[in-house]
């Protein structure tokens, strides 16, 4: 293996904080960074840079950790542009909508999926994100769940599934019916492709004691919970993770004092998605409460065709820091440690000997460019594994 070191970096984000300044995000000003294979193995700063077969000169830029998506929806064919122009007029966002894009995925060919996650991934790599989650959830048949999960296996290692997204339109008049399904002989045909289980606790979709019947399923079989959790209205789901330990409550829009304080003294991550937000003109949850409260937050894109259409991490990041209470340093966080919490990662997330090598040069000195300069393509290289991929 050849060793690479990126030197001359005006701000470092390690996320470490027994390195640089002593924050969370370890900050360190004129500082290197030296890759060895997929590893980091050094950093510091730039004037103590050991001797490596490579180096890169920062030129007085920023580096940040490889963003972590830790909720998407990429395995989907169709397209709701009217769904999304109508709500833009006046229409409510209602969970239904999803049906449109299970009919359209059910039609599609594997190869057609396999395209379409390949697309949005390379998009989002081009906007520094490393590390991804997505899932199932647009086939609501045993088959088509399990291929979906197939397909998505093809791309990533973090694939969730979520065959209880909405009650399946073949059992509009069965929902319990339809909950035997996800936890029966669905369960047992994807569990072998995820590494999680997710379900939609929501009006219209799954109340609070199926929600606890299909993660309780999923869990049985190996699969850790997540959940979307209180997106729409108040109700069970946050509680619910709590209690189950899921790894992430992934919305929190509309929150109790007591999903708060449940939020902020378990494990369970919260994960905001200020996209899809941004795309309903639902209200913004408040980060500011979770943070004060002591809550470890999540930034994801929620990318999905339907509600939050952006593979954008540092458009969340400008969202967060504007309309959700987050301060850049939290934000920018949120988006690369928070996110390896939510998958229940050490190994990526931060930039510390031991964690994969996932580095993201930013054309800017520092990280609250992200916020300070929205839509601005600020991404100017990015590596994976030690790889240069942008």
């Amino acid at each position: 293996m050849t060793t690479t070191a990126v030197t001359h970096i005006a701000s470092l984000v390690t996320n470490d904080p027994s390195l640089g300044n002593g924050t969370p995000l370890g900050l360190i000003q004129d500082a290197a960074v030296v890759i060895d294979g997929d590893r980091i193995v050094w950093t510091g700063e730039s004037s103590k840079a050991p001797a490596t077969d490579n180096v890169l000169d920062a030129a007085g830029r920023a580096v940040v950790p490889g963003f972590v998506d830790s909720h998407s929806h990429l395995v989907f064919a169709g397209d709701r542009t009217q769904e999304f122009n109508a709500r833009m007029s006046g229409q409510p966002y209602r969970a239904g909508g999803i049906r449109t894009t299970v009919a359209a995925t059910r039609a599609a060919s594997d190869e057609e999926l396999s395209a379409n996650v390949a697309r949005y991934l390379a998009e989002a790599l081009r906007q520094g994100t490393t590390t991804f989650e997505t899932k199932s959830g647009y086939g609501l048949t045993v088959e088509d769940e399990a291929r979906a999960l197939r397909v998505a296996a093809r791309h990533t290692d973090e694939v969730t599934y979520l065959g209880a997204h909405i009650v399946s339109p073949d059992y509009a008049d069965d929902p319990a019916g339809y909950v035997d399904l996800v936890t029966g002989p669905m369960l047992e045909a994807c569990a072998p492709h995820a590494r999680w289980i997710d379900v939609f606790c929501e009006q219209g979709a799954f109340d609070g004691d199926q929600a606890r019947a299909i993660l309780t399923a999923g869990r049985a079989k190996g699969l850790h919970p997540r959940i979307h959790a209180n997106q729409l209205s108040h109700g069970p789901g946050v509680q619910l993770a709590v209690e189950l330990d899921a790894a992430s409550a992934d919305h929190c829009t509309h929150l109790t004092d007591a999903d708060v304080d449940a939020l902020g003294q378990g494990d369970t991550v919260a994960t905001l998605l200020p996209g899809a937000e941004f795309s309903t003109r639902a209200t913004w949850p408040d980060a500011r409460r979770l943070l004060d409260a002591g809550a470890t937050v999540a930034l994801s894109t929620d990318c999905n065709p339907g509600s939050s259409f952006t593979s954008s991490m540092p458009f969340c990041i400008a969202l967060a820091v504007r309309d959700m209470g987050m301060t850049p340093d939290e934000a920018i966080w949120s988006a690369t440690a928070g996110g390896a919490a939510a998958l229940r990662r050490t190994d990526i997330g931060r930039i510390t000997p031991g964690a994969r090598a996932d580095l993201v040069l930013l054309d800017a000195p520092s990280h609250v460019h992200l916020a300070y300069r929205p839509g601005v393509p600020l991404v100017s290289a990015v590596w994976r594994s030690g790889q240069r991929v942008v």
